[in-house]
């Protein structure tokens, strides 16, 4: 919205009422207690301005102000007034209240020497405004500078631009600033500088973006528009007719674009804009702005000319090289046939003179190099199998590396096949693809010339010579010679070949003697060895798969193996009887993550070695894994024994101990499994003790606990528990209940809360407090949550009034696409986010403070609010509870049953509390668990609006109208 639409600001200046003030100055030529009041309008700027004496009254500024509208009328002895218009055009008044009568004379007087004191302060105030508009102009006129030189330097465009935004946030707030181009022809635009602390986006400068992809951009939006728009960005969407989407962008409390012209074309655009101050822009911003912008464009095209320049003097700088090799491949040529006498000698000579391959395929390439132009020549060899295609020798400008290959349909193959030369130019080439019969590999040649190499009247191979350059071409007369050459070639090949085949025979022979020599030597006296070796790492192996490395105390294999071996004894003698202690180290965890795990490690040998001197001799003590030990006694007469050595493990591991230059004080807590026949397996010994030790453990740590027949059917049930939660999931047994939140005057329903219950096909109807902890404990209460929270977006989609809030758990927090996940499930179900609410713990928020207010943020962006639940039984705090937005506290239910009876003081204070810091935050709230007509007057007494409770209706598996409800609560 541009500003052209506002008001023009009222800005009151020297109206501070200090005592270097206009007023004050004119107060003293008056007697004491004397009040003074002056006020002046400028017609140019619309500002209105003025000055009051300490102690002056509203009515005398009052009385003034309509004097700027007209001139006084009448004259009194105990007032001044007076009205004038200066020559520059700017309206004054003052009014002035005697503190008694005052002549004349002197009341002329003192006006006189007023006006002239009041016009010499507007030409001080005048003087002063030039200065600042001087100021300014200097400033800009100092950025216009930076920017041309910014445009005449050799920086790289995103550096530039980057300074260019530095420039531009000295002269306005430009924090947020983007730069588009528009190209008009095509339709599209690109991003060429984007900076935002907000928006994540990373601008891809050469990347065209199709305007047709864009119909919801509030920057297509200004393109089209062709003037500057300025004003929050929702107004700008509304009066532009632009659909809110979120693929653009946040919103923005303030937003200013300006676009870029080159004549009379649109050509780009560039914006700031402010997420979270209003009103940041003005007139003055949007001219600025706009005279930035023109410069800017400027920079953009002599950047853009001066590109455009190199890439010119690169293409001909490339054309005269091109030039200048072609020129040598043209000398070369000429001196060519020179050297062909002379040439024809040499290869003759090479065949038998050439001591190895390698040196002949090089000498054959330095010979042919002299006949014809060779820069380019490889020799290719038929593999051994026939399969293949070899490069023994290969030097090439562009194919620098030839590898060997499977035979295909290359020009190489195709000389091969049919067993002639074949001299060929682009255009030869491009007429046998087209007839399928090759298919060019590598770099394009622009002549090539392959002639066969034969031994035994078969193609062994060929020699290639090829051209990049349109100015070297090869001849019949260069294939005649390089035909004859490979002649050559072949008879040479072939007596190398033979050479090296009896050398390379002759020495691997020596070299498989006298490997073979060395191996018979060393294989005696490795055999001893290895056997010896053997053995010792069998042992080894042994010990290490029966004890724990780090303390060397039997580990869960070898203690499984004794217990198996104990309950054969004691199946077999019924007069033997054992037991099985299972101990943890309480707070080991602290030892860690406090000094390291090497001091971890020392504690648990330290452990290891005081339990051992504690038990009886043949008392099995092993390490099951990190900070669990096992104990294994036998031969004991009863349950008191297992008790009292129990005791004495913890005595002894109770003792102060120095770990890593610190005194710890260890603790454990231990279980005790003693043998019953029912047991089928060590294993299972291990199971009970250790839900014994657990039992210790939750019963305060540093204690001992005997499994006995409760734990067991307590396991059992949890097992059972957690067994029938896995089927329910799969299943449909858990359902959502809805119970109505309502306005506590009149009982009108506002929304519902979605509570979980499970339909147990055996125990019935069961509330979250009966089978919330398996389900915590096993990581299965998340999935029952999304199922829940399923249930009440299908409700949502049915459509209806009023909210429906679901309960979120601190684990859901932890995960960092709940948000995203919850909001899918809103769009894929149809349902209107507005009308959801979330409901969160104080320990929700604290637990990963930065996530949650993230999390929070997201999912207002879409609609979605958040409740804080049970609120007055945590923290409770203003110092957090103002960082995040809520919208709603719930009032824990143990304060509302409080309201009436013996807790009623504490519990109206509390209440109070609450309701005065959420009045602070600008947030409502609900009382929970309103069960009488007292409770529900008590709330609305302490201005509590809304309630929940049993007084206004029951949860239920279906939402009660309203009519119903009535009649229930009434």
């Amino acid at each position: 919205m541009s500003n052209r639409s506002r008001p023009k600001a009222v800005r009151i200046v020297d109206a501070g009422y200090g005592r270097d003030s206009l007023a004050d100055t004119l107060q003293e030529a008056l007697p004491p207690g004397a009040e003074v009041a002056v006020l002046w309008r400028d017609p140019s700027t619309g500002i209105s301005a003025g000055s009051a004496s300490p102690g002056a009254t509203s009515a005398l500024a009052s009385r003034a102000e309509v004097l700027l509208q007209r001139s006084p009328v009448g004259h009194h002895s105990h007032r001044i007034e007076s009205a004038w218009t200066t020559a520059e055009g700017v309206r004054v008044a003052i009014a002035v209240q005697l503190p008694g009568a005052v002549a004349a004379e002197v009341r002329e007087i003192w006006l006189t020497m007023a006006q002239r004191v009041v016009v010499s302060h507007l030409v001080a105030l005048r003087t002063l405004a030039r200065a600042e508009s001087l100021e300014k102009s200097e400033r800009l006129q100092q950025a216009l500078f930076e920017i041309a030189d910014l445009a005449g330097s050799d920086l790289e465009l995103a550096d530039m631009l980057r300074r260019i935004h530095t420039v531009v946030a000295g002269l306005m707030y430009a924090a947020n600033l983007y730069i588009v181009l528009y190209d008009d022809v095509r339709d599209s635009l690109r991003f060429l500088y984007f900076a935002d602390q907000v928006d994540t986006y990373v601008a891809e400068p050469e990347r065209d973006i199709a305007i047709d992809d864009m119909p919801n951009s509030v920057t297509v939006a200004l393109l089209r528009h062709g003037e500057p728009l300025q004003g929050p960005s929702e107004l700008i969407r509304d009066r532009l007719g632009v659909a809110r989407d979120a693929r653009h962008g946040p919103d923005s409390e303030d937003w200013l674009g300006v676009p870029m012209r080159r004549e009379d074309r649109i050509c780009g655009a560039i914006v700031v804009q402010s997420y979270d101050r209003p009103d940041v822009y003005g007139e003055e911003e949007r001219a600025l702005l706009s005279f930035v912008a023109q410069h800017i464009l400027t920079a953009l095209d002599r950047f853009h000319a001066r590109e455009e320049l190199e890439r010119r003097v690169e293409e001909r700088t490339q054309a005269l090289q091109l030039s200048n090799r072609d020129l040598q491949a043209e000398i070369i040529e000429r001196q060519r046939a020179e050297r062909l006498q002379r040439a024809l000698f040499r290869i003759a000579e090479l065949s038998i003179t050439s001591e190895t391959l390698e040196r002949f395929y090089t000498q054959v390439h330095d010979v042919v190099s002299d006949l014809l132009y060779a820069r380019n020549f490889y020799i290719a060899l038929v593999s051994d199998d026939g399969q293949g295609l070899e490069f023994p020798y290969s030097i090439d400008e562009r194919d620098a590396n030839r590898v060997a290959r499977k035979l295909a349909s290359g020009l190489t193959e195709y000389v091969i096949a049919r067993g002639r030369a074949l001299l060929a130019d682009r255009k030869r080439i491009a007429a046998l693809e087209s007839q399928g019969l090759v298919r060019s590999r590598g770099s394009l040649a622009h002549c090539w010339l392959g002639v066969p190499l034969f031994h035994n009247e078969s193609v062994v191979g060929v020699i290639t010579v090829q051209s990049y350059s349109p100015a070297i071409n090869f001849s019949v007369r260069d294939q005649e010679l390089l035909t004859f050459v490979a002649h050559h070639i072949s008879i040479g090949l072939a007596r190398k070949q033979a050479q090296d085949r009896l050398v390379s025979a002759h020495a691997e022979l020596e070299q498989r003697v006298d490997s073979r020599t060395r191996e018979l030597a060393q294989a005696n006296t490795e055999l001893l060895a290895q056997i010896g070796e053997r053995l010792r790492v069998e042992q080894q192996l042994t010990h290490q798969a029966m004890h724990d490395a780090l303390t060397g105390l039997p580990n869960r294999s070898q203690l499984l193996d004794r217990l198996a071996q104990a309950i054969t004894r004691a199946r077999s003698e019924q007069e033997s009887t054992f037991a099985v202690l299972f101990l943890d180290l309480d707070r080991f965890k602290l030892v860690n993550d406090s000094v390291g795990h090497s001091a971890g490690d020392e504690l648990l040998v330290e452990a290891g070695r005081r339990i051992v001197e504690a038990v009886r001799e043949d008392d099995t003590v092993a390490r099951l894994g990190g900070d669990e030990y096992a104990i294994l006694i036998e031969d004991i007469d009863g349950p008191e024994v297992a008790e009292e050595l129990a005791q004495r493990v913890l005595r002894a591991l109770g003792e102060p101990c120095w770990i890593a230059g610190r005194e710890v004080f260890p603790s454990a807590s231990l279980g005790i499994a003693l043998w019953h026949p029912r047991y089928r397996t060590g294993a299972e010994l291990l199971r009970d003790a250790d839900a014994a030790m657990y039992r210790a453990k939750a019963a305060g740590r540093d204690r001992c606990a005997v499994f006995d027949e409760a734990m067991r059917e307590e396991a059992v049930r949890i097992l059972d528990l957690e067994a029938d939660l896995r089927r329910a999931i799969n299943g449909d047994g858990f359902v959502a209940f809805y119970q109505p939140i309502v306005r506590l005057d009149d009982h009108r329903v506002i929304g519902h809360e979605a509570l979980l219950r499970w339909r147990h096909e055996r125990r019935g109807l069961l509330t979250p407090s009966e089978f919330i902890g398996v389900g915590e404990d096993s990581g299965l209460i998340e999935e029952v949550d999304w199922i829940l929270y399923g249930q009440v977006m299908e409700e949502l989609a049915r459509g209806g009034e009023g909210y429906i809030s679901v309960n979120v758990s601190p684990r859901h927090f932890r995960s960092g696409d709940f948000a995203d996940r919850l909001l899918r499930m809103i769009d894929d179900a149809g349902a209107d986010p507005h009308r959801l609410r979330i409901e969160i713990t104080e320990v929700a928020l604290l637990d990963d403070v930065p996530r949650a207010l993230r999390m929070l943020r997201t999912l207002r962006s879409h609609g979605v609010l958040a409740q804080l639940d049970d609120f007055g039984t945590g923290f409770s705090a203003l110092s957090y509870l103002h960082r995040f937005p809520i919208e709603c506290l719930k009032i824990d239910q143990s304060f509302v049953s409080g309201l009436i009876g013996d807790a009623q003081p504490e519990s109206v204070a509390v209440v109070r509390a609450i309701q005065a810091l959420a009045g602070t935050l600008g947030i409502h709230t609900i009382g929970e668990g309103v069960e009488t007509e007292a409770q529900r007057a008590a709330l609305r007494e302490l201005g509590c609006t809304y309630g929940q409770g049993y007084l206004f209706g029951y949860p239920a598996e279906r939402i009660q109208p309203q009519a119903l409800l009535r009649a229930v609560s009434g």
